[in-house]
Order: C-alpha cells, then structure tokens, then sequence
C-alpha cells in the first residue's frame, strides 16, 4: 500500500490520518494525530472462523507508553507492565462502540490495538483511539458495517465544545463521550456535575452532529486506500434444524421465561436446552451450536414479544416498575462505614474505609491527573450468580463498573480542604439479577453517610432497558439480567434529586433517536426519585461524628519557610513529633499539615508541637528551656521543639560563674528569656531565675 495521508479541519483543530507507513502486516493500521497527541491503531483478524464459539471474539487493547510524555514507567522494572485502569477504560469504550456494527455470524478473532506513543497533555487520545480503531476496519478488508464517529462533550458556560483539552474540561459541569454511525447513537458514557436531562440530550446532539462529519471524513479515506473487503462466510443457522427445533421447544419456552424467580428461570431454560439437545443431536450430528444458538434466538424472540405484545416481564412487573428496595446502614462494627443495598435479586454491601492525605493512590499515567484521594473499588464474586468460578482479581467488566461508581459519586465528595481525608469505597455484590453497578451507587452513597462523610448529597442509580422490534418499542425500568442480555440496551443513570452526575449507554443495535433517549432518562429521573426516597427513609444525612475507629485529621496552615524547621536535620524533628505522640504527619508544599491519629489527644499534642516549631520568637519573650549541651562558654537551651539559643556564661547568673555545670547540667529546665536575635536568626539567651529551675 502507498502512504496515504489526509487531515480534516474539525472544531478548530486538524485531525491527520495516514496509512501504509507503519504497521503494513497488520489488516489496517492507520496514525491518528491531533496536535502533538499520536495514536497508531491496528486491526488484525485470523484467517478462519473459531470452531465451537457462540460470541463474536472481539479483543481491544489500548497500550500507554510512558515515553509518549517522556516518562520512565515508576517501580523497579522501568518498564510498562499490566494495563493501568485508564488503558482498561479506554479499551471499553472502543469494544461498546464498534462490538455492535459488525456483521451477525462473524466469527473470525479480530484484535484492535491502540498504541499511544506521543500525548501532549493538552489533547486526550482516547477520542482518537475510538476513532483510529474504526479508520483501521474501515480500510482493511474486515468485515465492518462502518465507520462510526467519536467525539468528547464539555461545556464552558452556554458553549458547547468538541473535543475539549484536559484544561478544558476542568472548567466544565458535563464530559460526554458519543460515538456513533448515520443512524443515531451507539454508546455514550458521561460524568456530570448533577446537570439536567435536558442538558445531557443537548451534549449528545451536539455530539451527533459532530459524528457526521468524522464519518464522511472516512469514507472519503476509505476511497483513497481502495482495500476491497474480504469475503467471509457468516455462521448461519440451518433451516431445517430451526424448524424443528421451533417446533418441539416454543411452547415450552414460553412457560419457561414467565417463572419470576432467576434461578428457577434459568434452570428450567437449561432443562430444555438439554431435553432438545438429547432429542435432535442423534438426528443432526455436529450441530450443537445450530440448536444452541437457536435455542437463544429463540428466548430473545419470546421475552421481546412477551413485553411488547402482553406488556408484562419474566418476573411479572409493569414497564415501569422497580422491584421491592430494602435499604441497611452499619451492619459492620469495626468499619468506618456501611451500607447494604438490596433490590429484588440484586444484592450490594459497600463498605467506606477513611485514610490520611499520605495514602492517596499515586497515578503513574500519560494524564495529567498524578493522585487520587477518592477511590471506588467493585467486586463480582461468581457466587453472586450461583456459579463456580476463579477469584484471580478484577477482570475488565468489574474495573468498568467500579470506574463508572466512582464517577457516579465524585461530584458530591468534599474538597480535601473540608474533609482532608483519603476516602476508598469497595463494593461487594453479594447476589445480582440486573445492575449492579448502579445498586452500588446507592450501596456506597449509605455507606458514605453511615462513615459520617459530609457529601453534597445523596445520589441513586438505576438501569433502564429497550425492547425495539418491528416499530414497536418498550423502555423498561430497572431492568433484569435477562433484559439486559436479550434486549436491545442497556442505559444505565445516576444522580441526586437535583440532576445527573453519570450516565453510560450501550447498543446492541444500530442507533437510537433523541425521542427514546428523552423518554428514557424522564423514566431514570422518575425511577432515581423513588430510590432516594427509600435511602433517605434509613439515614437521611451524613452522620455528624465519624467512626471511633476512623482516623482523627487536624489541618493547619504554616508559612512555606517553616517547613524546614518542622522536618529538621535529615528529619529528627518530624521523627520525633510521630515518636512522642504516634501521629502520622504529610506537610504539602503550600504549606498545609495534616495530623492524623488514633485519638484526639495524641492530635493536639502534635499540633501543640508545630505551633510551638512555627512560633515566631521575640526580643523579651520568656521561655522554660531544657539544657541540651554545655561548653565552657555557655549552655545551649532548646525553648521551643527544634529551636535553640545560647546562654553565655555571663549570663547564667548576676554573680560571676567560673564553670557552666557549676550552674547548669544537660537536662535542666531553666527559665530563659531572649534578649536577642541576630540577621543569621541565631537566638541569644539569659537566665531569668536559676533559684526557680524546674525539676
């Protein structure tokens, strides 16, 4: 292939594609460049299609260079390890957004990677990984029902802006991410300053419309590369087995799907699974999968007719219906927070655990963020569903739900400089049967208030579903499992009473229009109404004293040049503050201290300590000073933690002293008072009153 370039003028910026450089072996490879951010994606497909797969074998990995920013990775290798959370995340966002639009029966491995191997700082890559990772189908010979578009949405006051820098998204109240075909939306995902629906639809127009022309931008690509498609025979299902088999288990699916318990549900859909696999393997050999997938087909085919013809669900509820919510704060004694969210079959115990400032995670990242004091971790254990499985740490799904919790409920978590805290959330599912992820919303909001963390306000989650066939469509409310994997999508809305602070939206068909979305998230905000008033019922605000096992935090500000005199010589005076009181101590650079400790007590002492280190000393200010060492010309007497002066010999006393220890020895504590401070700040001291020397 000949280097082919082209660049488009998009919302101020040139965006640049080019092939045929870089990476020729691979089906397509294309370097998307906006400014000084760089992102070579590469597409690759095997040859065959996988035997004995009923899924299309879609992998995406997104890979950070550290020397992209000009960085060594941290740690002792010095080398990029393991997929850092943001990789993972952005990874995601690429898999929702093209997983959709490739052909049904596809089932050859395609692996998309995205390399980002030069980041500015000012411009995020993951928009032009999204982007780059559709160019590199488009104009390979994959089968691709392509190219779709990517945009990310701010906004600076009334003003919508594409693509924003990071600077700009630090001033804005909504960051969404919308990718996109001709046809309509296709995955969102946002955090948002709890801003109104309303808003929310307007940043996916704007998006949308931006989509556009990214794709003709493609297409116009796509002609000048002239990489014709390969032809791939679909996995297709044989009409004579689909017929029989339509007509031994229709009916009994239909009994099946209506049992309203999960558990019993599934089991008795796997007994008829094997019951037609025992009667029709023996007539049709090797087609396992044929009467499997048609036996799912079949599932998806009645549920969708079930809510859009009989207007009832598996479990028997309306559209509109959430089932029963039961709400627990403080069911663990020895954590600083908890809260158990239980709704139908779906179950979340979240746990609250406060730190120090100094146990903030550290980000060794291309972003420009380098810590994070609020962290949310979600846990899927396959128990939770009744099954056997390893427990080897989080897999992709689980960092997703977490990422998606903890945008959730970032905008209601206070400043450090109100509640200079660490703060970690862990979210336990212990039984699921739809959302999760949002019932950890509300699991981690009670644990939030039951620890005494003064958040904002409190913030719910729900799932919402669609069911679209034939022109018909139903949004359904607080979806199940099986909604969620037979329906059309999954759209999942947080936010407190006042509006939303996260949404993610995800399709399994090609695009939906403004009128669903706006019926859906009216649906969400009814829905998240509701559930608020059930957490609130339990504890309708942050408790007003934190736990007696959570950390005591005392924050003082000191004058930057005092910083030194708190740490001292190679750190003995900081040493010594934590030695006598037990307290653990982060000094920032502008000069704040936070004091942490297991009781008040041992607080205050240290922060008695630091005044007196940080003491402005005076010409006439007395002081009781201990005796640190003698010579024969004076006794050195340390006044305040850190803080010397000395004691000539001449004035130890108003009579004449030959020796020092005549007078004196290490370890008294005299009275003293400063009689002067020279330009080198070195103190000059005489003794007031040796007959009242303290013992």
């Amino acid at each position: 292939m000949q280097v082919k370039r082209k660049e488009i003028e998009f919302e101020g910026k040139i965006i640049t594609l080019e092939a045929g450089r870089l990476a020729r072996q691979a089906n397509g490879a294309v370097i998307v460049q906006c400014e000084d951010t760089m992102v070579i994606v590469t597409a690759a497909a095997s040859d065959e299609p996988l035997e004995d797969v009923d899924f299309f074998p879609l992998t995406v990995d997104v890979e950070e260079k550290m020397y992209a920013a000009g960085k060594i990775p941290g740690g002792f290798i010095k080398r990029e390890g393991r997929p850092s959370e943001k990789s993972i995340l952005n990874a995601r966002l690429i898999d929702r957004s093209i997983r959709p639009i490739f052909p049904e029966g596809f089932r050859n491995e395609v692996q998309i990677i995205a390399t980002i191997v030069s980041a500015d700082q000012i411009n995020p890559p993951d928009i032009l990984g999204l982007i780059g990772a559709s160019v590199a189908l488009t104009i390979s010979d994959i089968p691709f029902n392509g190219p779709i578009g990517a945009v990310r949405v701010s906004r600076a006051g009334e003003r919508w802006i594409i693509n924003p820098t990071y600077q700009e998204l630090e001033h804005s109240d909504i960051d969404v991410v919308v990718a996109g075909n001709k046809n309509g939306i296709l995955m969102v995902e946002a955090g948002a300053k709890e801003v109104d629906e309303e808003s929310i639809l307007q940043a996916m127009e704007e998006g949308q419309k931006a989509i556009i022309k990214l794709i003709e931008f493609q297409e116009e690509f796509q002609k000048e590369v002239e990489v014709p498609k390969r032809a791939i025979p679909l996995i297709e299902t044989d009409p004579e087995v689909e017929k029989a088999i339509r007509e031994f288990a229709t009916s009994r699916l239909k009994k099946a799907i209506r049992i309203a318990d999960k558990l019993n549900r599934e089991q008795a859909v796997e007994k008829i699974r094997e019951e037609t696999l025992e009667k029709f393997l023996p007539t049709y050999e090797e087609k396992e999968q044929d009467i499997v997938k048609i036996l799912t087909k079949m599932e998806k085919e009645e549920t969708c007719r079930m809510i859009l013809e009989e207007k009832i669900r598996s479990d028997g509820r309306d559209w509109d219906e959430i089932r029963p919510i039961s709400c627990e704060v403080g069911i663990l004694p020895r954590t600083h927070g908890s809260g158990l969210f239980t709704r139908g079959q779906t179950q979340v115990l979240s746990v609250a655990t406060l730190g120090t400032v100094g146990e903030e995670q550290l980000l060794d990242g291309l972003g420009v963020e380098e810590s994070k004091r609020f962290l949310h971790h979600y846990n899927f254990p396959p128990f939770s569903t009744g099954e056997v499985g390893f427990m080897r740490g989080p897999r992709r799904r689980e960092i997703g739900h977490g990422a998606l919790v903890e945008r959730a409920l970032a905008p209601v978590i206070p400043e450090e400089s109100e509640f200079p805290y660490t703060i970690r959330l862990v979210s336990e599912v212990l039984e699921s049967n739809g959302s999760t992820s949002m019932a950890s919303v509300c699991g981690s909001t009670l644990a939030l208030m039951d620890a005494g963390i003064p958040i904002k306000a409190p913030v719910a989650g729900i799932a919402m579903g669609l069911v679209k066939e034939k022109g018909k469509v139903a949004i359904l409310m607080d979806i199940l499992g099986v909604e969620d994997a037979l329906g059309d999508m999954d759209f999942k809305v947080a936010g407190t009473a006042k509006g939303i602070t996260a949404l993610q939206m995800d399709l399994k068909i090609e695009g939906v229009g403004r009128e669903i979305l706006e019926k859906a998230l009216t649906q969400a905000q009814k829905a998240r109404l509701f559930i608020l008033d059930k957490m609130t019922s339990v504890i309708a605000k942050p408790r007003e004293k934190l736990s007696p096992f959570a950390p005591r935090i005392i924050t003082m500000r000191i004058s930057t040049d005092k910083i030194r005199d708190i740490i001292g010589p190679a750190g003995k005076t900081i040493h010594s503050i934590i030695d006598e009181t037990g307290v653990t101590i982060d000094i920032e650079d502008d000069g704040t201290v936070f004091i942490a400790s297991k009781d008040e007590v041992s607080g205050e002492r240290a922060r008695q300590i630091i005044e007196m280190i940080t003491k402005e000393i005076k010409v006439g200010e007395r002081y009781i000073g201990r005796v640190t060492r003698t010579t024969s010309f004076g006794a050195f007497v340390e006044i305040l933690p850190g803080r010397e002066g000395l004691v000539h010999i001449s004035k130890l006393s108003k009579r004449r002293v030959r020796r020092v220890e005549d007078v004196v020895k290490v370890g008294d504590k005299i009275p003293v008072e400063v009689i002067e401070i020279d330009r080198l700040n070195r103190i000059s001291l005489a003794a007031v009153d040796l007959a009242i020397k303290v013992k």
